[in-house]
């Protein structure tokens, strides 16, 4: 059962980050599961609680826009870092169900937006890992004849969205089928009949034409095989696409992960699962070649070019992982996001900016109308951190408090029950 709050909260004082623009600082009252109001000197409610927002930056809970979540105790670790949400791309029906059932009733979970079964062709991207005993034999596509009745078994399945894989296999090193264009379009056309948004996995340039081609509502990758043409990005925009970069990921396949900085900043690594922060240590220990998994001819600087250019045609930026924490595979739920925010940052975006992908853009891409801003009747999906992100987004990092739809997250005894403190 849910554990809304009852006692309201009252954050006074504090700059407020909307999820597009920065405010001069004011109140902001919780009660209940929503924020009730938005405005200077409000008064206090009976028996509510205060806290002290001077110094301090309001902002919306982040938004994973593409991750890959199998249990509870991923979105307990994502919550603690402050992802109140997290879109899942892919996964086992039922496991994907079940976890997305336990963030309905549980406030100490990040909530979650399941895929599903992934489109592909016979023997396309992901059947590799069928072969490997890494993944469960799946449902695949033939033609387009068959694009109504996968999107209606995904349906049948509780798919909030679909994932479409675009892959030849040439990024990872392993050709593979890809599905015809009509196929796509057939699936594409489908799911808006549907209701459901599209997003497509496209680590390559000839894939993100081919996804933009046939219609596809974003891309879950930003292409990175190469220097993307002009034309690739004027397209994205016309045809109003939204990409989410997923850099992190990107550095995460190569010698150099992003997690190895993240480790050592004491804002994050007490929160780590620290099952994970063994084997991230043992990865870096290793040295190059510690990292096992994942394309071997992409290049993340691409990626960050591409999407950057993108967004300043004016294509929305989401904030994404494509987290997953398996073995061998740094990118995780939680702490990686903070990677990827740095990321974006570094590649051009401002703070601001980097913010409005973390919250806003993936709440309006995904038709999340009820969370990514911070206004009156909007969940009570908050932020509070240290200083100001939008001068230094490592600021984000630095957790003051922290509500899942009005409740206040306790980190501290996260660490307790890790055995941490």
């Amino acid at each position: 059962m849910s554990t809304s709050a009852s006692v309201p909260t009252l954050i006074r004082n504090v700059a407020v980050f909307d999820g597009t623009a920065l405010h001069a600082p004011r109140d902001v009252l919780i009660d209940g599961s929503v924020i009730a109001a938005v405005g200077l000197a409000l008064g206090t409610p009976a028996g509510a609680t205060v806290v002290d927002g001077r110094g301090r930056t309001l902002l919306p809970g982040l938004i994973d826009a593409h991750t890959h979540t199998g249990d509870t105790e991923q979105l307990r670790r994502a919550l603690l870092f402050g992802i109140t949400t997290e879109l899942d791309m892919g996964g086992t029906p039922s496991v994907a169900r079940a976890v997305r059932e336990a963030a309905r009733e549980r406030d100490d979970l990040a909530d979650l937006r399941i895929a599903t079964t992934g489109a592909t062709a016979p023997g396309g991207h992901p059947s590799q890992l069928v072969e490997l005993g890494l993944m469960e034999p799946f449902p695949t596509l033939a033609g387009p004849e068959d694009a109504d009745a996968f999107v209606a078994a995904r349906v049948a399945d509780g798919a909030d969205h679909l994932k479409i894989f675009i892959e030849d296999g040439t990024a990872i090193g392993t050709p593979m089928p890809v599905m015809s264009p009509e196929t796509i379009r057939a699936l594409v056309r489908a799911a808006h009949e549907r209701g459901l948004r599209t997003a497509a996995h496209t680590l390559t340039r000839r894939s993100a034409r081919l996804a933009i081609d046939c219609g596809v509502d974003g891309l879950a990758h930003a292409p990175a095989d190469g220097p993307s043409d002009d034309a690739l990005v004027e397209d994205a925009a016309a045809r109003g696409v939204f990409v989410i970069p997923t850099l992190a990921s990107l550095t995460g396949m190569t010698d150099n992960p992003a997690e190895y900085a993240l480790i050592d900043d004491p804002r994050l690594r007490p929160y780590a699962d620290p099952r994970w922060l063994k084997e991230i240590e043992r990865m870096r220990a290793d040295g190059p070649g510690g990292v096992r998994v994942g394309p071997v001819s992409v290049d993340a600087r691409y990626a960050a070019d591409v999407a950057l250019r993108m967004f300043r045609a004016g294509v929305p930026l989401l904030v994404g992982t494509d987290g997953t924490g398996g073995e061998g595979h740094p990118t995780t739920h939680g702490i990686s996001y903070h990677g990827e925010l740095a990321l974006l940052v570094a590649a051009g975006l401002t703070p601001a900016q980097a913010l409005t992908a973390a919250t806003a853009a993936p709440a309006d891409a995904f038709g999340l109308h009820d969370r990514g801003r911070i206004a009156a009747g909007l969940r009570a999906d908050l932020l509070l951190v240290e200083g100001n992100p939008l001068t230094d987004i490592t600021a984000v990092r630095d957790v003051a408090g922290l509500w899942r739809r009005g409740v206040p997250v306790d980190r501290t005894a996260a660490l307790l029950a890790d055995g941490l403190v």
